[in-house]
């Protein structure tokens, strides 16, 4: 249990906020009297966020940031710093993109390579310029947004599943290197969370389609992900599974591994079978 609330009143970073689970962080850590540094690739989209915060009577700042590049990460925290006329004390490692839809083989290894660059070394990137800042305040915490694909090796799914497996290791691996620090790390695994990721990522026409419907029927909402998550730091607890599929399947995947995987292969089978129909 850590002493102070990291969601409350913080100094934070959210990757990833002009749209979408990131955007919930941005405004719910400034809805608990935080002052938010809003990044994103694509300014506009950040710019929109803050002018939300702004509105409602909050702090924020729009940067432009392409996580995949560590000099933009480090330009990300100088300027956060400067802004804030002080240290940052709250990293929301947000910023992802979707991908899915094709085995591997047939997925473009310019695909692997985007995934891999936004995704695990945009999170490895955050890691690596804030930890040692935190650590050094011995307070403050750091959310990286992983999924239950971390754990779930769905079929049709490889970039993704893997840089969603890497950074939930990275956030154990931080986890324990952080362990009586005062600084919490959250690892936030959701399933269907209504978002744009399936309209902007790279995925099958057939597979975004399926992804969508199953997003529109079983999905909640990144307001709730984001509150359930910010209140989980400050508990310092490390996992965050919001919703009960998401729990069912991290339960069946460590029970019943074998049954699992061949279930899981089934429906990868049919998937497929639709993807080329």
């Amino acid at each position: 249990m850590l002493g102070r609330k990291v969601s409350r009143q913080a100094s934070a970073v959210v990757t990833g906020a002009g749209s979408g689970i990131g955007k919930a962080f941005a405004l719910e850590i400034a809805r608990r009297g935080g002052k938010v540094v809003c990044s994103d690739i694509n300014l506009g989209t950040a710019e929109a966020t803050v002018a939300e915060i702004i509105a409602a009577g909050g702090k924020a700042l729009a940067l432009q940031c392409d996580v995949s590049e560590l000099a933009a990460v480090e330009r990300l925290a100088a300027e956060a710093e400067q802004w804030l006329q002080g240290p940052v004390d709250l990293v929301v490692n947000n910023a992802g993109v979707g991908i899915g839809g094709k085995p591997i083989g047939e997925i473009a290894i310019e695909d692997w390579q985007w995934t891999v660059g936004v995704n695990l070394w945009g999170v490895v990137h955050g890691c690596h310029v804030f930890a040692p800042k935190l650590r050094a305040q011995g307070k403050g915490g750091i959310i990286n947004v992983c999924s239950t694909a971390s754990f779930a090796a769905a079929p049709l799914m490889g970039p993704y599943n893997l840089t969603k497996a890497a950074v939930l290791a990275l956030s154990e691996t931080l986890a324990a290197e952080m362990a009586g620090t005062g600084i919490a790390v959250t690892a936030l695994c959701p399933t269907f969370v209504k978002t744009n990721i399936t309209r902007d990522g790279r995925i099958a026409e057939s597979a975004s389609r399926f992804a969508q419907r199953l997003m529109d029927i079983t999905g909640v909402s990144a307001d709730s992900v984001a509150r359930k998550t910010l209140d989980a730091a400050d508990r310092g607890q490390l996992y965050v599974l919001p919703q009960l599929d998401a729990r069912l399947v991290w339960r069946m995947k460590r029970l019943a591994p074998v049954s699992y995987n061949r279930g899981s292969g089934l429906i990868g089978r049919l998937l497929a079978k639709t993807n080329n129909a």
